[in-house]
């Protein structure tokens, strides 16, 4: 099936879907990706067998949550009169068989022909060699390919992993999937799983092409609503900003959402001050005069009357926080000059 890696068809794309919601141990839309998976072509064994994979990267209890929702809906679908290919199974292997043998050949081509032994754990490189690349790989039912391209998509999944992510990128061109098929996944994470999953592939790739990536983080969990451009302040603030109202009468609370980049100008409320609290993606505070604050979810900003200050996102990420006007007779704002390019650089640095 190398012809279909090439471009990656559209039951292919069903299984970065699959790969990626087994990755973050989301079983409901999991659920409706392989119903998707199946519709489009997958076979039951193809799923299988990918899902099976997976324990190697995203551990033994999210595949089997995977592969227990598999088998719920091939049981459902042939219930419902489905007939959905069950496809090939692996074949068996020959009796002269030496796992750690083959495993060592398959992990040497696959980080482009230079053998990787991992020697601070002799026994994880066992079991990489000898398992993982051995008595997985070895098994015929799913080319390197789309090992590979199942294994990229779990791992857009998952916080933290960016040099795995970043060598498999590589070692998916290795095994023989081809540029144009790994440019299509981040666009299909997009409109399959979600942007935060997306932007990680983005990124990844781009490093690995050695080619500029600019997208911010998106953030992680979001909880408060983005909102609606924030046009009527948008003269203090720099770049594009949200605002998003959640209660009103005396306490008025709004969640302010920064594009990355965005901050707005020095200001100063007089007579009753601000409560900042961060509730998404990485920001700024800082005082005239003080050293930039660096801002992240669960942080409180307490700021008092009268204190020239500015906040905002970093430069590489978006940002949220619920902004809280402490009441006060006669309380205002007052907007002073931007934060200039080179203020803020020296935050983002």
């Amino acid at each position: 099936s190398m012809n279909e890696m090439e471009t990656l068809d559209l039951k292919w794309q069903d299984m970065v879907a699959i790969a990626c919601l087994e990755a973050k141990g989301d079983v409901d839309r999991l659920a409706q990706a392989i119903r998707n998976g199946l519709d489009s072509g997958l076979t039951v064994n193809q799923i299988k067998e990918a899902l099976s994979q997976l324990y190697a990267y995203t551990g033994f209890p999210r595949s089997l949550n995977g592969l227990g929702v598999l088998q719920r809906i091939s049981e459902a679908r042939k219930a419902e009169g489905i007939k959905d290919d069950e496809g090939q199974d692996a074949e068996p292997l020959p009796k002269d068989y030496n796992a750690l043998k083959y495993g060592t050949e398959v992990q040497t081509q696959l980080t482009g022909g230079k053998p990787f032994n991992y020697t601070f754990a002799p026994a994880t490189d066992y079991y990489l060699k000898a398992h993982l690349f051995g008595d997985i790989f070895a098994r015929n039912n799913l080319s390197f390919a789309e090992r590979e391209l199942v294994t990229i998509s779990a791992l857009c999944g998952l916080k933290g992993v960016e040099s795995q992510l970043a060598s498999h990128v590589r070692g998916a061109r290795n095994m023989g999937l081809s540029d144009t098929a790994i440019r299509a996944i981040p666009q299909i994470l997009r409109q399959k799983v979600g942007d935060l999953e997306a932007y990680r592939a983005g990124r990844a790739i781009s490093k690995v092409f050695g080619e500029p990536f600019t997208e911010g983080e998106p953030i992680e969990n979001r909880i408060f609503p983005k909102g609606e451009p924030n046009t009527a302040y948008a003269n203090y603030f720099i770049g594009n900003s949200y605002l998003a109202p959640l209660t009103e009468g005396t306490l008025p609370l709004h969640n302010v959402t920064f594009e990355p980049g965005c901050r707005n100008n020095w200001h100063i409320h007089h007579k009753g001050g601000q409560i900042l609290i961060c509730v998404g993606g990485r920001g700024w505070y800082q005082e005239w005069g003080e050293p930039a604050r660096a801002l992240k979810p669960s942080d409180v900003v307490n700021i008092p009357a009268e204190v020239k200050h500015w906040h905002g996102a970093a430069s590489d990420s978006w940002f949220q926080h619920i902004a809280i006007a402490v009441p006060a007779e006669g309380a205002s704002t007052e907007w002073c000059e931007p934060v200039t390019d080179e203020e803020y650089k020296k935050c983002n640095q």
